[in-house]
């Protein structure tokens, strides 16, 4: 089973969800688990992006990032995804330098046009017009970070000869991330050497990563330098079985409440990011592993061979946990798994 998972690696997704403390006390918590993530060995930190919404008490990533920044030293860092259509493309583009220079090269840009409606109808953003402003504004991006002028005519955008002086640490411009709900959303990020992320049910995840991985080879791309293929999940570790399921089951109400809000406001459903209401539930459909250190390793290894992915995604503070239970969980994990993507690194079977 070990050759299998020779480039695998582990990050970190971090929603910043409602929990159990005064919201100056939550953020210094969050960065001083970061600095955990950080010692630990995990790759990136990547946190989402989500407004008017208990789900997300972070709702500006690039300011939370610039404080992550300088509480970290090695760990990659990330927005999952930047929702465009809500930014202003030249000034984000200017955020995603500065963070680049204050990380010393290690921002990676996650890419989107959001997943709810909702949140782009509060910022005056018709949710019908979002792709297509999420396009224009992506090509104004990469030309503000790879050019010394933007020029760019669109139904949305329009920029004559705007002078661009900054310019990222990483060159061309640091490593890309997309979220990719089908499989047919798996060829652009693969044509272009994109990186992705999947949620939902592991046959679906399996589609997404064997749709890539033929587009990356019908490109004429070497396999061996395959992008990172994520599969993002959430987290408990414990002592036991039993514990770590107490645990979900007391954690996850408030957070399926955080998740829901909007949705329930309006009378609608989420597109493709549906999730149960109870824990048990999510660990039998894959969508979480939770258990003791045994329990945890056996999961995760099924997990990803079934999806065909070479990157793990955990999530492990959601809801009313702890900031003690939630550095537990994480700490279980690192000790158990993090070991091979060291492995790897050593041995230099890593992805972008």
């Amino acid at each position: 089973m070990a050759a299998a998972f020779d480039a695998l690696q582990f990050g970190i997704f971090d929603q910043n969800d409602r929990g159990p403390y005064p919201l100056s006390e939550q953020y210094e918590n969050r960065l001083r688990l970061i600095e955990f993530y950080d010692r630990a060995g995990f790759r990136t930190y990547h946190m989402s992006e989500h407004h008017s919404t208990p789900l997300n008490l972070t709702p500006s990533p690039s300011v939370f990032l610039a404080a992550v920044a300088q509480r970290t030293r090695r760990l990659r860092l990330g927005a999952l995804v930047y929702v465009l259509p809500a930014h202003h493309p030249l000034r984000l583009a200017e955020e995603v330098c500065m963070l680049d220079h204050l990380s010393h090269g290690r921002i990676e840009i996650g890419i989107g046009r959001g997943a709810s409606p909702h949140e782009l109808h509060y910022f005056g953003v018709d949710p019908d017009l979002a792709q297509a402003m999420y396009v224009e504004a992506y090509t104004v991006i990469m030309q503000a970070l790879t050019r010394d002028e933007v020029n760019f005519s669109g139904k949305h955008y329009t920029f004559e000869k705007v002078p661009i002086d900054l310019k990222p640490r990483q060159l061309p411009h640091p490593p890309l991330w997309y979220a990719v709900p089908v499989p047919e959303g798996a060829a652009w990020p693969a044509q272009h050497r994109i990186n992705v992320v999947c949620g939902g049910p592991l046959p679906r995840v399996r589609e997404i990563t064997d749709r890539y991985r033929a587009e990356w080879a019908a490109a004429g791309n070497a396999a061996e330098r395959l992008p990172l293929l994520g599969i993002n999940r959430f987290v408990i570790a414990a002592d036991s079985d039993r514990e770590a399921m107490a645990l979900g089951r007391r954690a996850w109400p408030k957070f399926y409440l955080s998740f829901m809000k909007l949705w329930k406001l309006h009378g609608t459903q989420p597109r493709y990011a549906r999730i149960p209401e109870d824990f048990d539930t999510v660990v039998q459909g894959g969508g979480a592993v939770a258990g003791s250190p045994g329990t945890l390793r056996e999961q995760v290894y099924n997990m990803m061979e079934q999806a065909g992915a070479n990157y793990f995604i955990g999530q492990f503070s959601f809801g009313d946990l702890a900031q003690d239970e939630v550095l537990h969980s994480a700490g279980i994990f690192a000790r158990e798994l993090l070991p091979m993507a060291a492995a790897a690194q050593a041995a230099g079977g890593v992805g972008p």
